[in-house]
């Protein structure tokens, strides 16, 4: 049987992160689910602590994930961790759209609030690195 992969990225603000980046690619929040969220704590298997309230909703505190309309794609989870980043990533999203669009995502991404921090090129190769909300490093080719 095939493995599945899942990319998760740490975030302190993982709902904030998760729209950025489904409206970045174009990708669905994943939806959770309220009433399930509500029995598990009327039960006594989580806490209100365990909860938060996004856009209106009650959901899990600890993360929320993204997926592609387009199936084979890995999920990509946003897990809230307290402390801020504060070094280069070692593991980063490249998002390919190809030599006659990077310079309109670049910019329609740059007004979504990510940062350019630098260009790049290696033989034919040409690519930007971004940052997103929270400073994780994205290149855009």
């Amino acid at each position: 049987m095939a493995s599945e992969l899942q990319v998760t990225i740490d975030a302190t603000d993982p709902h904030v992160q998760a729209d950025w980046w489904a409206e970045a690619l174009g990708w669905q929040v994943e939806p959770q689910d309220e009433a399930l969220i509500r029995r598990m704590v009327a039960a006594g298997h989580a806490t209100e602590a365990d909860t938060t309230t996004h856009r209106g909703r009650l959901v899990w505190a600890v993360g929320a994930a993204i997926t592609s309309p387009d199936p084979g794609r890995p999920r990509v989870l946003f897990q809230r961790v307290p402390e801020a980043k504060t070094v280069k990533n070692r593991v980063h999203l490249d998002v390919h759209v190809g030599a006659e669009r990077r310079e309109a995502e670049v910019a329609r991404l740059l007004g979504m609030g990510a940062t350019e921090l630098w260009r790049e090129s290696q033989g034919p190769y040409v690519w930007a690195t971004l940052a997103d909300r929270e400073g994780n490093e994205f290149c855009v080719a």
